[in-house]
């Protein structure tokens, strides 16, 4: 998994060696993750707890032990985890939700119980689950049944959420594109019972996210970073950084240090 900050330790766990990454320092905080300022507010308090729970233990409040952040490929949710991590100062695991599922009844819950025994020994930490919804579909009943290894995996992942006791300093975020076909269980209070949604961004997030990736790049005086923004709605924060790292690759082949209007990427 990539990002900026300083190198991440891959860890291998249950039996078949899936890997989990731990960062202690992400590297990244809310200025790298432009264009979702409701979603950091959001999260403004999550940092908060973890940086001062003491504040929070004295008036006898709780923090979440999960929150879901949900939104569509591409919308930088993965960043904005790694942010809160960097704002909070702590711990980093991640790993996709498709890294607990596998063909052999048992391994994804060992991988789990795994997972969330190396967070307790860290605390205060996140743990960041991708693409939750590869491990927390709607479990089936009835005739026909369902997966046996994913049922007991998501059941395990249950069990571990109940099993974190309030304000130990550990969270859970999880990111999804489908929260419409997650196990309902998934979203009772104690687990994931908040969500913030991370959407594509409007005309003013592109000028912001443009911004935050044209701050390395060279443009001569007939490019406008507003002029861009304008001419890609619909683009995520990920569309928007391919974009001009498109551009600069145009404008190197075309034996250029500064990226102009003839790299038509852009405009």
């Amino acid at each position: 998994m990539g990002g900026p900050g300083g190198p991440g330790f891959l860890l291998s766990f249950g039996q078949s060696k899936a890997k989990f990454q731990m960062e202690p320092n992400t590297g990244v905080t809310f200025d790298d993750v432009a264009g979702v300022d409701e979603a950091k507010q959001d999260f403004t308090e999550v940092v908060e707890f973890l940086k001062k729970p003491e504040r929070f233990t004295a008036v006898g409040a709780l923090i979440p032990k999960g929150v879901l952040l949900v939104g569509p490929p591409g919308t930088r949710k993965t960043l904005l985890a790694k942010a809160i991590a960097g704002e909070a100062g702590v711990l980093f695991f991640s790993i996709s939700g498709s890294e607990f599922v596998e063909m052999f009844v048992g391994v994804g819950a060992s991988r789990v119980r795994d997972l969330f025994k190396k967070a307790k020994e860290n605390a205060p930490c996140i743990v960041f689950v991708d693409e939750l919804h590869a491990v927390g579909r709607q479990r089936v009943t009835g005739i026909g049944g369902g997966n046996d290894e994913r049922e007991q995996t998501l059941n395990q992942l249950l069990t571990e959420m109940d099993g974190f006791e309030g304000n130990t300093g550990n969270i859970v975020i999880a990111a999804t594109n489908r929260a419409d076909i997650l196990d309902s269980a998934l979203l009772n209070p104690g687990r994931f019972d908040r969500q913030v949604s991370v959407d594509v961004p409007d005309i003013r997030g592109r000028t912001e996210i443009l911004k935050v990736h044209a701050s390395n790049k060279m443009f001569d005086s007939d490019v406008s970073i507003e002029v861009v923004a304008m001419r890609t709605p619909g683009f995520s924060g990920a569309d928007l950084a391919n974009l001009l790292n498109e551009a600069a690759i145009l404008a190197d082949r075309h034996g250029k240090t500064t990226i102009s209007s003839k790299e038509k990427v852009v405009i």
